[in-house]
């Protein structure tokens, strides 16, 4: 029922970023939606990557805003809105994750649909340097020149970093420009490098979405088994798997909870992927 409930029907998407080329795909043949870009809306009001515009909420929330606003600016009843997020790795800081949302609004039926992501696999990086010779590794790392980066004299003013140069660079001959621009301009001598994580200056994170967006497909086509609602999927984990070795419980999951969008019916079952047990590396008893 629910992968037919939106066939024939229009989808608002409000980017700067090309992100209706992943999107437009997923949704016309698993959903049998259109795709509409709603140009006019300028998403960096609702934050941009590189700090000049703070999100009006939390990534979830600000995704759900801005699925409203592409709706209202093309006069339709359903949306559709990608956000993302990148950071140290919580457990591993030295290591770089990222978070994406993809969130589907329904405004004739009364839907919110939110799938998250979380991506190991990213190229989010910074580091400080006089001339692209000197940061090569690095580069090659981040995956320059096919991935974008940014570019600012390194130091702050008003206890504030100093303002961007340049976004979206590419090319090694605008990066030399750039990064000799920033140095002169830098207390410090160094130019600050970013990679640009916005969709289209960035494969890796475009790839990502593209992939979460098969995955929110699958997600809203799945019907609540208690009320038909779509939208059936995972909406929170419970700790507890017990070690291999002790029996004690662990920190890793051991229980998923999937519920509706519409009703409070809720499915408490084992992990999907079928372990049962935990490794002893990850128990604070046998590996203290």
């Amino acid at each position: 029922m629910s992968s037919r409930r939106y066939t024939g029907r229009l989808i608002a998407l409000a980017t700067q970023h090309g992100k209706e080329r992943v999107l437009s795909r997923p949704l016309r043949h698993g959903l049998g939606l259109t795709l509409c870009h709603a140009v006019a809306v300028n998403t960096d009001r609702f934050g941009s990557f590189a700090g000049e515009h703070a999100r009006p909420a939390d990534a979830p929330t600000t995704c759900r805003l801005k699925a409203e606003a592409a709706m209202q600016a093309l006069g339709l009843d359903l949306g559709i809105a990608s956000e993302g997020s990148f950071g140290p790795h919580p457990v591993v800081p030295f290591l770089a994750i990222g978070q994406e949302w993809l969130t589907l609004v329904d405004r004739r039926d009364g839907f919110v649909i939110s799938e998250p992501m979380l991506c190991s696999h990213t190229n989010f990086g910074s580091c400080t340097a006089a001339d692209p010779e000197s940061c090569a590794s690095w580069l090659r790392q981040v995956g320059f020149p096919s991935h974008a980066l940014m570019v600012r004299a390194h130091g702050v003013e008003n206890a504030k970093p100093l303002p961007w140069l340049a976004k979206g660079v590419h090319g090694s001959a605008e990066l030399a420009h750039w990064m000799a621009v920033a140095v002169d301009r830098s207390p410090l001598g160094l130019a600050w490098l970013e990679t640009d994580m916005r969709a289209h200056c960035n494969p890796t994170r475009m790839a990502t979405i593209r992939r979460l967006a098969f995955r929110l497909v699958r997600r809203v086509a799945a019907s609540c088994p208690a009320c038909d609602a779509p939208g059936w999927g995972l909406v929170a984990t419970r700790a507890g798997l017990p070690c291999g070795a002790c029996g004690l419980a662990t920190e890793m999951v051991q229980l998923e909870e999937f519920g509706c969008v519409a009703c409070s019916h809720r499915q408490l079952l084992p992990r999907r992927d079928g372990l049962t047990a935990a490794d002893p590396a990850h128990c604070s008893y046998c590996n203290p």
